[in-house]
C-alpha cells in the first residue's frame, strides 16, 4: 500500500498562495511511493457580511508580513478595489467542483492569481464562474455542481479529513506511513527540508 501525503489548504488562504511555488517543486520530486491527497480545509464560512475594517487592516498586513517573509507577490489594490467577506467556503467547493472535470489545480491556481494578483474577490460566485470559463470548465456543469448536494457532501467529507488529522491551519502537510499519522514541517523556499522529512519517514527511518 503506498503512503499517503495529505495536503490541507484553503484556495483563499495567503499563506497557502505563498507555498504555491514550494509545493509545485514538492510535487515534481516526490517519491513514488507517495500518494499525494489534496484536502480543502475550509477556512472561513460562507457569509454576505462586510469583512470588518480592523480584520481588513490585520489581513492587509499579514500580506506584507508574508512578502517579506517569503517573497511571495500580492496586489495590494484587492482592499481598494473590491468588498472584502470572510468567506472561503464557496471557494473550495469550486475547486471540488473542477476536481469533477479534472481540473482540480488549473482551478486552485486560477483563484490565486485572481485573488493576489489581480485583485477580484473569489468570494463572490460569480468570479468562480467567470475562473471556470477561463479554464476551460463545462460552466454549465460547473454552476451545478457548485450549489449541489454531492459537491457538499464532498466538501464536508474534507472538512472530516482535516479534522481527523488534527489539522487547524493551512497550509500543512501530515504523512501516513502505514498506519501512523505524521505532521511535515513546511519549510517556505526550502522544499529539499520538506522532502527530508518525507524520505525519512516513509522508509521507516526515524529522527
Amino acid at each position: 500500500m503506498k503512503n499517503r501525503l495529505y495536503y490541507i489548504h484553503d484556495p483563499m488562504c495567503s499563506w497557502c498562495y505563498a507555498f504555491k511555488k514550494d509545493y509545485d517543486k514538492l510535487k515534481k520530486k516526490l517519491p513514488s511511493n507517495i500518494e499525494l491527497i489534496n484536502i480543502v480545509g475550509g477556512l472561513a464560512k460562507d457569509t454576505q457580511e462586510p469583512m470588518p475594517k480592523d480584520m481588513q487592516e490585520k489581513i492587509a498586513s499579514i500580506w506584507h508580513e508574508i512578502e517579506k517573509m517569503t517573497g511571495a507577490k500580492f496586489n495590494h489594490d484587492f482592499w481598494k478595489n473590491c468588498k472584502p467577506r470572510r468567506s472561503t467556503y464557496l471557494a473550495c467547493k469550486a475547486v471540488i467542483s473542477a476536481k469533477e472535470q479534472n481540473r482540480e489545480d488549473e482551478m486552485i491556481d486560477a483563484i490565486q492569481e485572481a485573488y493576489y494578483q489581480k485583485a477580484q474577490n473569489p468570494s463572490d460566485q460569480e468570479t468562480l464562474i467567470a475562473l471556470a470559463k477561463s479554464i476551460n470548465l463545462d460552466v454549465d456543469m460547473f454552476q451545478r455542481d457548485l450549489k449541489s448536494e454531492k459537491i457538499e457532501e464532498l466538501f464536508q467529507n474534507d472538512l472530516q479529513k482535516r479534522r481527523e488529522l488534527k489539522v487547524f491551519s493551512f497550509p500543512s502537510l501530515v504523512l501516513q506511513y502505514k498506519k501512523e499519522l505524521y505532521p511535515i514541517n513546511i519549510k517556505y523556499n526550502d522544499v529539499d527540508k520538506i522532502l527530508k522529512q518525507i524520505e525519512n519517514l516513509s522508509s521507516n527511518v526515524y529522527f
